[in-house]
């Protein structure tokens, strides 16, 4: 199997043979955020690259910024798993995943290193430059698959990407001790609010007014990206105020249809 680099930032190219055609003429609208939870990239790119394992990537960044391409831009990887993200459910043939060398919460999910994050940010200009991707459809794995993922996790740096014209992000609201929240199983229209809210957005939870257990997974998903300080699922004023914030800066309106 014989790939082309579709970046000059790219230092290795090992294919994968996990992978197959967009589907239904689909072509990359999301970026996707993983980290592999393996010791290191080397293990990482050997599983990515087994045919029983059935997962793949487009992209591996290891800690010291080495880039590795295994999948064509132009093909569908494996790396989403099952997911969604604005109603759509095959995330693989709608984005472009990178796969970040970091052990995981498993194994003390250590920071990132800045060399690590400035080659992800060079990396994911390179792709947006070649794509119509808008920055909220710039998302963690852990936004498309909340409960099942929580990769790249609370350390990974989502304003240092922002700044540079990589993903959407405003400054959290700060939580503030002995602040009032709503918790699993309290029921009422503030948390249909947020729900709403959060649908819009582009998360796959359901509006049923009641703060059910997936309500508190994906309100923890949704913190975890854009309020790492405190990620318990809890509906606080701070996570209103944000989620509030990050919908009047979007950059393009999640379609109709989901709200």
């Amino acid at each position: 199997m014989i790939i082309k680099p579709d970046s000059q930032l790219v230092a290795d190219l090992i294919p994968s043979p996990n992978i197959e055609p967009r589907q239904n003429g689909l072509r990359p609208t999301i970026l996707v955020m993983h980290y592999t939870g393996l010791p290191t990239a080397k293990k990482s790119i050997e599983i990515l690259s087994r045919p029983d394992c059935k997962v793949s990537c487009h992209y591996v960044v290891d800690v010291d910024g080495h880039v590795t391409q295994m999948v064509a831009e132009e093909m569908r990887a494996w790396h989403a798993g099952a997911s969604s993200w604005h109603g759509e459910t095959d995330i693989n043939s709608q984005s472009i995943g990178i796969e970040i060398q970091n052990v995981g919460h498993n194994q003390g999910y250590p920071d990132f290193p800045h060399i690590q994050m400035a080659k992800v940010r060079d990396l994911s200009v390179d792709i947006l430059n070649r794509h119509d991707i808008p920055s909220h459809h710039v998302v963690a794995h852990s936004d498309i698959a909340p409960g099942r993922k929580t990769d790249p996790g609370e350390k990974f740096d989502w304003p240092f990407l922002h700044q540079h014209g990589v993903g959407h992000w405003v400054d959290p609201v700060p939580v503030e001790e002995g602040m009032p929240s709503i918790q699993l199983g309290d029921q009422s229209p503030v948390v249909t609010s947020v729900q709403t809210k959060l649908r819009r957005y582009g998360y796959g939870i359901e509006v049923t007014g009641q703060h059910t257990e997936e309500s508190v997974t994906i309100v923890s998903a949704f913190q975890r990206h854009f309020r790492p300080a405190q990620f318990d699922g809890a509906i606080d004023q701070s996570t209103i105020a944000t989620l509030d914030a990050l919908l009047e800066t979007l950059e393009t309106g999640p379609p109709d249809t989901i709200v």
